[in-house]
């Protein structure tokens, strides 16, 4: 008598839940409206004309504007900080005079930039820069003056070895998180929002599943957000290479 598989090929029942996500159908428009949207906060200015044309959609922002805001950022990537508080001050004169936390977030970044330069070398360039750019400052505030003192630190010791909080100061991260503030610090100004719609959709959907969890709702264990579906035309490695030029 030939033997049978145990195994079942039946399709495994869709949780309650996730029966009623697929009965919810987002309007084409909408969601062509969220793609535009993080295009263009993000600074993306080739992909959010393209799109824009193809969705049928009104551009949300001035392309020159956007290619501004997304040169600062990139500037900021590399380590180039003189040159994005250069082109920060010509989009907008005010705006590390109105934002003192920010500007003092760029000098230090310049002074962890100037200081990786000098390591084993002449430490001179660093400590003028650090005198005269960021003790003023430092000398009127002490969230500031616990920032210096720890860069400063990065003068003493060897880059090899360095305590955890000291080592992140020379990590790419510290570049990231200050050009995010710069372009977000560029937007408010610019009375737009601080980051792109999906981010606060992410954040709120994150904080719904939490209060539901808690609440002990009947959920899927894992919900997935679906961003990597097989007919995803848009993700994340159709965007356009940053700005270098």
């Amino acid at each position: 008598m030939p033997q049978t598989s145990s195994t079942s090929t039946a399709t495994p029942l869709k949780h309650a839940f996730e029966a009623r996500v697929s009965d919810v159908k987002s309007p084409k428009s909408d969601i062509n409206a969220l793609i535009l949207d993080y295009l263009t906060m993000e600074g993306y200015p080739k992909a959010a004309a393209k799109f824009s044309k193809e969705a049928n959609l009104q551009p949300q922002q001035k392309d020159n504007l956007i290619v501004a805001r997304q040169e600062i950022k990139q500037a900021i990537l590399e380590g180039r900080i003189e040159a994005a508080i250069t082109s920060l001050n010509e989009v907008d004169p005010e705006i590390l005079d109105k934002d003192p936390q920010l500007h003092f977030a760029l000098l230090r970044l310049q002074l962890v930039e100037l200081i990786r330069q000098c390591n084993g070398g002449d430490i001179n360039p660093a400590l003028d820069f650090a005198t005269k750019k960021l003790a003023p400052k430092a000398a009127v505030n002490k969230e500031f003056l616990s920032d210096l003192e720890k860069t400063m630190a990065l003068l003493i010791f060897p880059h090899d070895n360095l305590a955890p909080e000291l080592g992140a100061l020379l990590q790419s991260d510290l570049r990231q998180i200050t050009a995010t503030k710069v372009n977000e610090a560029i937007l408010v100004r610019q009375a737009r929002r601080r980051e792109a719609a999906i981010r606060q959709l992410v954040k709120m959907r994150a904080w719904a599943e939490t209060s539901a969890r808690s609440k002990k709702k009947d959920l899927p264990d894992r919900i997935d957000l679906g961003l990597y579906g097989e007919d995803n035309e848009y993700n994340e490695n159709g965007h356009e290479p940053m700005i270098t030029t």
